[in-house]
């Protein structure tokens, strides 16, 4: 009775979160100066549970989120420090679920590759205890070196010791950018950290796919996705990189709190739910 009662509240308090979303997702000829931001769900599917994230917003405490990566997470590119993606984010996140104490922890440092993250994950991730791990990975490999060989296992080695802590991982690839897609070996990491995220049951943040639906769609024209060093991100991509991450998530949590909370819900459902760590496809159930 107590699971199914704080489900239903967690579902309550989500279907709000998803309607204030929607308005701010609203038609920009009724909202001048606003950015269109909107990406194809499909794109914007985060498939792995969030179970630990989840929990928090059921209890009702204060939510930790660990924002790990290198200059596109610290905000190189941005007018000012608040205009970076976890600023943004916090602020996106407060918007939809205003009962939840939320805090974004900006733990980028700029130019920083992924053997340079590894020796800080203890310190900055793991010594925080935080409920959900976004690590932004990636690019700077793909701009040095072609060889990505041991970046998969580095990867691999420490979402697991951050999930054996208890938290919550979403991994979130490359930006599309100029200088990277110069790069031979951009498609390489993009695949790899997709399959890590598959293979170790945490979520992706496909960034390199929404950009370049961004940019196909010329969707926050006439602002520039990309500053003029063809490689960061600038105050609108920003953004809406925080306000489509604060979508996925907002969705993420709703489904299996919305299954949970079913009057018609059965075991198979839920453990299906479950199962879906890491498949491919849209698993929400909206």
């Amino acid at each position: 009775m107590t699971n199914s009662l704080g489900a239903s509240r967690l579902g309550a308090v989500l279907f709000v979160a998803i309607a204030v979303s929607g308005a701010a997702l609203a038609d920009p000829a009724t909202n001048p100066g606003l950015l269109s931001c909107a990406t194809p769900p499909a794109l914007l599917a985060i498939d792995a549970v969030l179970d630990r994230a989840v929990a928090v917003l059921e209890a009702g405490t204060p939510l930790t989120i660990d924002a790990m990566g290198s200059s596109s997470t610290e905000g190189t590119g941005a007018s000012a420090p608040a205009m970076s993606y976890p600023n943004r984010l916090e602020r996106e996140l407060k918007d939809r679920f205003p009962a939840t104490a939320i805090r974004v922890i900006n733990h980028g440092v700029g130019g920083q590759d992924v053997p340079e993250e590894v020796v800080r994950i203890d310190r900055d991730v793991i010594a925080v205890h935080p409920d959900l791990v976004i690590w932004q990975v990636g690019t700077n490999a793909v701009i040095r070196r072609d060889d990505l060989s041991a970046d998969g296992q580095l990867i691999r080695r420490e979402v697991d010791a951050i999930k054996e802590h208890g938290s919550d991982v979403i991994l979130m690839d490359l930006q599309y950018a100029p200088r990277v897609l110069a790069r031979p070996a951009w498609a390489q990491m993009e695949q790899l950290i997709a399959d890590v995220a598959r293979e170790a049951h945490v979520g992706l943040f496909r960034r390199f796919e929404i950009m370049r639906e961004w940019d196909r769609t010329q969707q926050l024209a006439p602002a520039p996705m990309i500053g003029p060093d063809g490689l960061h991100m600038t105050d609108a991509s920003y953004a809406c990189l925080a306000n489509q991450l604060a979508e996925a998530l907002a969705w993420n949590w709703w489904s299996p709190a919305k299954l949970a909370a079913s009057p018609h819900r059965s075991p198979d459902a839920t453990a299906g739910i479950q199962g879906s760590r890491g498949a491919s496809g849209d698993s929400r159930q909206r």
